[in-house]
Protein backbone atom coordinates (compact mmCIF):
# COMPACT_ATOMS: atom_id res chain seq x y z
CA UNK A 1 0.00 0.00 0.00
CA UNK A 2 1.62 3.45 -0.98
CA UNK A 3 0.76 6.48 0.81
CA UNK A 4 0.09 9.91 -0.89
CA UNK A 5 2.83 11.88 0.07
CA UNK A 6 2.24 15.12 2.86
CA UNK A 7 2.39 18.79 2.22
CA UNK A 8 5.29 18.90 3.82
CA UNK A 9 7.18 15.48 2.23
CA UNK A 10 6.59 17.46 -1.18
CA UNK A 11 7.84 20.78 -0.34
CA UNK A 12 10.99 18.66 1.38
CA UNK A 13 11.04 16.66 -2.05
CA UNK A 14 11.08 20.23 -3.99
CA UNK A 15 13.35 22.22 -1.92
CA UNK A 16 16.34 18.76 -1.32
CA UNK A 17 16.11 17.75 -5.45
CA UNK A 18 17.12 21.72 -6.28
CA UNK A 19 19.92 21.67 -3.27
CA UNK A 20 18.05 24.24 -1.42
CA UNK A 21 18.69 24.09 2.34
CA UNK A 22 14.74 23.18 3.75
CA UNK A 23 14.77 26.04 6.68
CA UNK A 24 11.75 26.03 8.67
CA UNK A 25 10.55 29.32 6.82
CA UNK A 26 11.79 27.84 3.05
CA UNK A 27 9.73 24.94 4.22
CA UNK A 28 6.67 26.72 4.97
CA UNK A 29 6.65 28.90 2.08
CA UNK A 30 7.08 26.00 -0.23
CA UNK A 31 4.73 24.18 1.37
CA UNK A 32 1.87 27.12 -0.23
CA UNK A 33 3.60 26.15 -3.40
CA UNK A 34 3.67 22.96 -4.17
CA UNK A 35 2.05 21.10 -1.52
CA UNK A 36 -0.97 19.81 -2.71
CA UNK A 37 0.86 18.79 -5.85
CA UNK A 38 -0.21 21.76 -8.26
CA UNK A 39 1.37 25.05 -9.64
CA UNK A 40 0.85 28.06 -8.32
CA UNK A 41 1.46 31.97 -9.51
CA UNK A 42 1.83 33.91 -7.15
CA UNK A 43 3.17 37.37 -5.94
CA UNK A 44 5.35 37.79 -2.74
CA UNK A 45 2.54 39.46 -1.81
CA UNK A 46 0.04 37.07 -2.05
CA UNK A 47 2.73 34.20 -0.70
CA UNK A 48 3.22 36.62 2.57
CA UNK A 49 -0.97 36.56 3.07
CA UNK A 50 -1.18 33.01 2.34
CA UNK A 51 2.02 32.23 5.15
CA UNK A 52 0.51 34.98 7.35
CA UNK A 53 -3.27 33.35 7.28
CA UNK A 54 -1.70 30.37 8.45
CA UNK A 55 0.01 31.30 11.19
CA UNK A 56 3.22 31.17 9.37
CA UNK A 57 6.24 34.23 10.82
CA UNK A 58 7.66 35.04 7.96
CA UNK A 59 8.39 38.76 6.88
CA UNK A 60 7.73 39.79 3.65
CA UNK A 61 11.80 40.73 3.16
CA UNK A 62 11.67 37.28 3.46
CA UNK A 63 8.76 36.20 1.33
CA UNK A 64 10.87 38.37 -1.45
CA UNK A 65 14.04 36.77 -0.60
CA UNK A 66 13.37 33.22 -0.70
CA UNK A 67 11.41 33.51 -3.81
CA UNK A 68 14.19 35.18 -5.76
CA UNK A 69 16.53 31.92 -4.24
CA UNK A 70 13.41 29.26 -5.32
CA UNK A 71 13.99 31.61 -8.77
CA UNK A 72 18.34 31.04 -8.71
CA UNK A 73 17.53 27.48 -8.08
CA UNK A 74 15.28 26.50 -10.92
CA UNK A 75 12.36 25.95 -8.56
CA UNK A 76 10.78 28.57 -10.16
CA UNK A 77 10.34 31.12 -13.11
CA UNK A 78 9.31 35.04 -12.14
CA UNK A 79 6.46 36.16 -15.16
CA UNK A 80 6.91 40.42 -14.97
CA UNK A 81 3.92 41.99 -16.06
CA UNK A 82 3.89 45.59 -17.11
CA UNK A 83 7.74 45.85 -15.98
CA UNK A 84 7.11 45.68 -12.17
CA UNK A 85 4.70 43.56 -11.27
CA UNK A 86 6.30 40.32 -10.83
CA UNK A 87 4.73 37.03 -10.42
CA UNK A 88 6.21 33.55 -9.40
CA UNK A 89 5.26 30.28 -11.41
CA UNK A 90 6.10 27.01 -10.12
CA UNK A 91 5.72 25.61 -13.66
CA UNK A 92 9.07 26.39 -15.17
CA UNK A 93 8.48 24.74 -18.47
CA UNK A 94 8.26 27.12 -21.39
CA UNK A 95 4.88 28.04 -21.65
CA UNK A 96 3.23 31.34 -22.12
CA UNK A 97 0.48 33.33 -19.61
CA UNK A 98 -2.57 34.73 -19.52
CA UNK A 99 -2.74 37.91 -17.45
CA UNK A 100 -6.18 39.14 -16.54
CA UNK A 101 -6.23 42.28 -16.03
CA UNK A 102 -9.99 42.83 -13.79
CA UNK A 103 -8.62 40.46 -11.15
CA UNK A 104 -4.87 41.39 -11.96
CA UNK A 105 -3.82 37.10 -12.36
CA UNK A 106 -1.94 35.32 -14.39
CA UNK A 107 -2.98 32.20 -15.14
CA UNK A 108 -0.96 29.43 -17.42
CA UNK A 109 -2.25 29.80 -21.10
CA UNK A 110 -2.18 26.54 -23.79
CA UNK A 111 1.18 26.26 -25.29
CA UNK A 112 0.28 23.96 -28.05
CA UNK A 113 -1.80 26.65 -29.42
CA UNK A 114 1.16 29.01 -29.19
CA UNK A 115 2.88 29.55 -32.38
CA UNK A 116 6.02 31.99 -32.73
CA UNK A 117 7.54 31.60 -36.70
CA UNK A 118 10.45 34.01 -36.37
CA UNK A 119 11.94 35.86 -33.79
CA UNK A 120 14.09 39.01 -35.12
CA UNK A 121 18.02 38.57 -34.80
CA UNK A 122 19.33 39.11 -31.31
CA UNK A 123 22.30 42.02 -31.91
CA UNK A 124 26.01 41.68 -31.72
CA UNK A 125 27.23 39.89 -29.26
CA UNK A 126 23.86 38.67 -27.58
CA UNK A 127 21.83 35.83 -27.74
CA UNK A 128 17.99 35.02 -27.00
CA UNK A 129 17.76 33.64 -23.48
CA UNK A 130 14.36 33.22 -23.80
CA UNK A 131 10.97 34.44 -25.16
CA UNK A 132 8.43 35.30 -22.47
CA UNK A 133 4.79 35.55 -23.81
CA UNK A 134 1.87 36.73 -21.49
CA UNK A 135 -1.33 37.46 -23.35
CA UNK A 136 -3.42 40.50 -21.64
CA UNK A 137 -6.90 39.49 -20.92
CA UNK A 138 -10.08 41.71 -20.55
CA UNK A 139 -13.47 40.28 -19.57
CA UNK A 140 -16.36 41.69 -22.16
Amino acid sequence: MTTEPTPTDRATRWLTQAGVRPTRQRLALAEHLVGDGQHRHVTAESLFAAARDTGDAVSLATVYNTLRAFCDAGLMQEVTVDGSKSYFDTNTHDHPHFFWEDSATLTDAPAEQLVISKLPDAPDGAEIASVDVVIRLRRR
